[in-house]
């Protein structure tokens, strides 16, 4: 069982930014998809951000390609988020997610591909 903390959202004006972080208790296991998923009221959720923690690479949904950021902090067992340049549209639930992927090195934007999930973290812009 992997836990997952989110912090770091807030209320900002567009064109700002914001710095999410994910806590991870398993992180120490170097074959982890782990991604960022955000959910705006009526709407389904979506991939934001992934990056498997043993080859760094890194995938990103087409709404915040060229704003957004993630990447890993190891020491510090974290997921981060950076966002940049942000719009009313991205206002939503940021949740994380993670799924071991040992063997396949596989990682996916397709939410149902995550067993674990935090419980999310609000992020509003106002315009």
């Amino acid at each position: 069982q992997v836990h997952l903390v989110e912090s770091g959202g807030g209320s900002v004006q567009a064109g700002g930014s914001l710095r999410l972080s994910c806590a991870a208790s398993e992180y120490h296991r170097p074959d982890y998809c782990m991604g960022w998923f955000r959910q705006a009221p009526g709407k389904e959720r979506e991939g934001v951000a992934t990056i498997n923690i043993l080859s760094s690479y890194t995938q990103y949904g087409d709404a915040v390609k060229g704003r957004f950021t993630v990447s890993r902090d190891n020491a510090r067992n974290t997921l981060i988020l950076q966002m940049n340049n942000l719009s009313p549209e991205d206002s939503a639930m940021y949740y994380c997610a993670a799924r071991d992927v040992s063997g396949s090195g596989s990682c996916s934007l397709y939410p149902p591909f995550f067993p674990y999930w935090g419980q999310g973290t609000q992020v509003t812009v106002s315009s």
